[in-house]
Order: structure tokens, then C-alpha cells, then sequence
């Protein structure tokens, strides 16, 4: 298993794919986050631009 983890192609992969899922729940993180900007909340997120 530590061999398979130390090849730079499974690190590469890895760490890809950990990118990923942080900035995905970055983006939903602050979608949720922008639900609460008003009283009303419910506004979807391209509604004012």
C-alpha cells in the first residue's frame, strides 16, 4: 500500500480528485451561505445579475 500511495501518478490522481471535492463543497458552501442574504432567502443566485 505505501508503494503504491508514493508513485507520483497515485499522488497526482489523489490529490486531484481531494481538490476537487474541497472546492465543490466551497461552491456549495457559499450557495448555502448566499440562501440566508435576505429575509426572504429562497433567491437563487443569478437572479440579480
Amino acid at each position: 500500500m505505501k508503494a503504491f500511495l508514493s508513485r507520483p501518478t497515485t499522488r497526482y490522481w489523489l490529490s486531484f480528485i481531494g481538490k476537487t471535492i474541497f472546492y465543490f463543497a466551497v461552491v456549495l458552501i457559499l450557495i448555502y451561505l448566499y440562501h440566508y442574504k435576505s429575509i426572504q432567502g429562497g433567491n437563487f443566485i443569478y437572479n440579480e445579475f
